[in-house]
C-alpha cells in the first residue's frame, strides 16, 4: 500500500480523511472564484409545453383529461429549479377550498419525471389551499386566524394564497432539482379536476441553468 499526502503548498497544511473516508473542506459563502462554468439565472412558468412559449393559466377543467403543466429540460444546458412559487387567486378564497371553489376529488398531483427513473410522485393530491400551503413548509406566514396565508391582491376581495416550495427545505437539494440537459426529464403539476372557475391560478419555478 502507497500513502498518498496533498498538501496546500501555501500553507503546507495537509488534507485530514476522517474514518467514514470523508475529507474536511471549508464551504464558503461565496461560490468558487475560479469557476470554469458559470450558472446563470432561471426563470420559467410551469406550461402545457414545457417551455415558456405554452400556456401558464392553470384554470382548466381537468377532469376528463388530465392537464399537464411542466417545466422540461433543456437541450443546452442542466437546469436546478430550487424555488417554486404558485398563486392562486380568487374572491372569497379560503384554507380549506381551492381557490374559492370545493376542495377538489383527485387534486393536482406534483411529479418529477425521468426516462430511467420513472415518475416521483413529490405530492400525490393537492386539494386544497392549505395542502399547496403546507407544501410551502407554511409560508409566506402573513395574516391570523381565517385569514392566514392569505393576501388581498387589490384592496377589494381579491384573496391570494402564495406559497413557496424551496426543493431545498423539503428534499435537502442544496442547488435545487436537476433537470439533465439533452433528455425529456420534467417537473411537472397535474391538473385532474375542473378547476376553471378560480380568478388565477399559475405556479413560476426559479433556479439556475449551468
Amino acid at each position: 500500500m502507497i500513502k498518498t499526502v496533498l498538501t496546500n503548498t501555501e500553507t503546507n497544511n495537509d488534507l485530514y480523511v476522517n474514518k467514514e473516508g470523508a475529507a474536511s473542506v471549508i464551504v464558503h459563502t461565496h461560490p468558487p472564484l475560479n469557476e470554469v462554468i458559470v450558472a446563470s439565472p432561471f426563470s420559467q412558468y410551469f406550461t402545457t409545453t414545457g417551455i415558456s412559449a405554452g400556456s401558464s393559466d392553470m384554470t382548466v377543467n381537468g377532469a376528463t383529461t388530465n392537464v399537464d403543466f411542466y417545466i422540461t429540460a433543456s437541450p443546452d444546458y442542466d437546469i436546478y429549479i430550487k424555488t417554486i412559487s404558485v398563486l392562486i387567486g380568487d374572491n372569497g378564497a379560503a384554507l380549506n377550498l381551492f381557490g374559492a371553489i370545493a376542495a377538489l376529488s383527485n387534486g393536482i398531483e406534483f411529479t418529477h419525471n425521468t426516462l430511467d427513473g420513472g415518475t416521483t410522485i413529490l405530492h400525490s393530491g393537492i386539494k386544497d389551499n392549505l395542502e399547496f400551503v403546507r407544501l410551502g413548509l407554511n409560508s409566506p406566514q402573513i395574516g391570523a386566524g381565517t385569514t392566514a396565508f392569505r393576501a388581498d391582491t387589490t384592496g377589494s376581495g381579491a384573496d391570494t394564497y402564495l406559497p413557496v416550495i424551496r426543493m431545498t427545505d423539503i428534499f435537502g437539494l442544496p442547488w435545487g432539482l436537476r433537470l439533465r440537459k439533452g433528455t425529456e426529464d420534467n417537473i411537472a403539476f397535474t391538473v385532474r379536476d375542473n378547476i376553471s372557475a378560480p380568478d388565477t391560478f399559475n405556479i413560476i419555478g426559479y433556479g439556475i441553468k449551468i
